[in-house]
């Protein structure tokens, strides 16, 4: 080969073979520069991929560079380094979007290249440069899903979040355009933009009203805290777009911040309800957080709304007092009996009773039950009036029996 003892201009006549092959014409009058050429020619030669393109990017010559990077078909490394990092950090990021736009309308030719440029930007918490290439993109699933984190992260209380609800129009926005689009392709072939994420139209229907429903959480319990009635003070701030636990946290606070138990009931209700979450462990959760608080008569309240919401299943509010019993040192004697006597069932009455030590009133309901069970439970209060040395209640069980 003997290209290295030719002139300068077979050189350039060389170079511009092979750059033409690629349509390769840089705007401006460097392409005419003999030195440019000259070095185009030892990259070409002798360099590396990344290298040429570095060299076209220093240039202003993005569009050769995207070329290129297209025609070599270079790893996505190469394009973050080479073409998409000095793009956002010289300010050029929209003319890079136009370009790609510009050499394939579709997008598809660099779907590989945008999805590597997208986990970068997550590696790294750009995520202001990344909502803007996901809208590029118009990858709307994935925007929605960065603008849940504008809305979540560093917010330390609820009266922060009710000022960054315009997040939860921006995520419902984005979910509606999508289910526009596939709505408008499911009558045509299959979808194209391989790149983009997918979902049902089932799912996004049920992420729209989870945006729903905490945009009237958010509202509830940033005027909670608004007017002074906000009880909790958990370190976490919890909201729908969590796990199960911390869907059922938002339930409890909701239930408990309000000026009474009635007045959140029905938004963590449908809260339980949407989610398909266990009630019971709610209520009950609830219940002793309102024993820390010595609001008995409020633990009814919580108990009438819970048998008024028309799926509770029989012994539902029994269980939910059950579940706080454990608390019962701290209940007054009176709040205590007022309590077991909401309870439906005499058997969960008895054990109750027998929980709290208080024996002589389990001897009372026990013996008011059918005389096979009655003879039952007579015993066992008998047992445990003689293992904590109650000898009138053993005398009484002893007289019975």
């Amino acid at each position: 080969d003997d290209d290295y003892f030719a002139t300068l201009r077979e050189l350039e006549a060389t170079v511009r073979t092979r750059s033409l092959s690629l349509e390769m014409m840089c705007e401006g009058k460097i392409q005419h520069n003999s030195y440019y050429q000259e070095c185009l020619f030892y990259l070409h030669s002798y360099g590396t991929n990344l290298a040429i393109i570095s060299f076209y990017m220093r240039h202003d010559c993005m569009r050769e560079a995207l070329l290129h990077l297209l025609n070599k078909e270079s790893p996505s490394e190469v394009f973050i380094e080479g073409i998409f990092v000095p793009s956002y950090q010289s300010g050029k990021l929209h003319m890079l979007e136009n370009l790609l736009e510009t050499i394939d309308p579709g997008l598809e030719s660099w779907g590989v290249y945008l999805i590597a440029a997208c986990k970068y930007l997550q590696r790294k918490n750009y995520y202001h440069i990344l909502y803007e290439l996901q809208q590029f993109m118009k990858d709307h699933v994935r925007a929605a899903m960065t603008c849940i984190r504008f809305f979540t992260h560093g917010a330390k209380s609820y009266t922060e979040l009710g000022g960054k609800q315009t997040w939860l129009l921006k995520i419902k926005d984005h979910l509606k355009v999508y289910l526009q689009e596939v709505s408008r392709s499911s009558g045509r072939k299959k979808m194209a933009f391989t790149f983009r994420k997918k979902m049902s139209a089932t799912d996004v229907s049920r992420h729209i009203n989870t945006v729903d429903l905490q945009m009237e959480v958010t509202k509830f319990l940033h005027q909670c805290e608004s007017s002074g009635t906000s009880q909790m003070t958990d370190s976490s701030l919890p909201t729908l777009f969590g796990n199960n636990n911390m869907k059922m946290d938002v339930a409890c606070k909701v239930i408990l911040e309000g000026k009474n138990i009635e007045e959140g009931f029905g938004i963590a209700f449908r809260v339980l309800q949407d989610f398909q979450l266990e009630a019971t462990e709610v209520y009950s959760k609830v219940a002793k957080q309102l024993v820390k608080q010595q609001k008995y008569s409020e633990i009814r309240q919580l108990l009438k709304c819970v048998n008024e919401s028309g799926v509770a299943a029989k012994n539902d509010g029994d269980n939910i007092i059950l579940n706080c019993l454990n608390e019962f040192k701290n209940i007054p004697a009176e709040d205590l009996d007022n309590l077991i006597q909401d309870m439906d069932s005499d058997e969960n009455k008895i054990q109750a009773y027998m929980m709290c030590n208080k024996l002589r009133s389990a001897y009372l309901v026990s013996v008011r039950q059918e005389k096979a069970r009655a003879v039952q439970l007579v015993q066992h209060v008998r047992q445990l009036a003689e293992s904590s040395g109650d000898d009138v209640v053993k005398a009484i069980c002893a007289q019975w029996l």
